[in-house]
């Protein structure tokens, strides 16, 4: 498993990469196959209040799923970064449990983004988390809405301008520069983002 730490805005010490990879080296014990675990620390300056420690951990399994946990915590000491750490890892363990836990739809038949019976058998049971369990309206597991968009090539300026056009939080288009479909999106903390093929 291939750690990666990159700090934005903050300096990663010998001892918070240490105390960091002590905390996501565990995660291949209860999802094996993870082929990558990508860590950002950063510090997010805000107008009120108490400034952001952010760690958000991405894990790459080796059959192409993906497992994201962001955690902002105030900065009121100098173990808030590794405050954050802790957080996102417990909202891992709910996701590996999600991933674990998903079963095989007859309609769908197989699916890369559950887990494999061999897994399940090498897998240890994930340790409590103190992360609570947030209800989430039961959702139809079938697609109920498709549509169709018209790709118009246009340059990533005239894609934002479209974006705050129609008030949405994405917009797709065909990047007139490089001829790929790109989608544009707002970013929480400001700024837009964009996907790219």
């Amino acid at each position: 498993m291939d750690v990666k730490i990159h700090g934005d805005g903050i300096k990663v010490t010998d001892g918070l990469d240490e105390y960091t990879r002590s905390k996501v080296d565990k995660l291949d014990r209860y999802l094996p196959n993870i082929s990558q675990v990508r860590v950002e620390l950063s510090v997010q300056k805000t107008h009120r209040g108490a400034d952001l420690a952010i760690a958000q951990i991405t894990v790459h399994h080796s059959r192409g799923a993906i497992l994201r946990a962001e955690e902002k915590v105030d900065i009121d000491n100098r173990d808030s970064i590794r405050h954050a750490v802790n957080h996102a890892v417990n909202k891992l363990y709910r996701q590996i449990d999600r991933f674990k836990g998903k079963r095989r739809n007859k309609k769908r038949g197989y699916n890369k983004y559950q887990a494999t019976v061999e897994e399940l058998n090498v897998a240890e049971e994930v340790p409590e988390y103190d992360i609570p369990e947030v209800e989430e309206p039961e959702l139809e597991e079938d697609i109920i809405r498709r549509k169709q968009v018209e790709l118009v090539p246009m340059s990533e300026g005239e894609a934002i301008d479209q974006l705050e056009l129609l008030d949405h939080g994405f917009y797709m288009f065909l990047n007139a520069e490089s001829q790929e479909v790109n989608v544009l999106y707002r970013r929480e903390n400001g700024g837009y983002g964009i996907l790219q093929q």
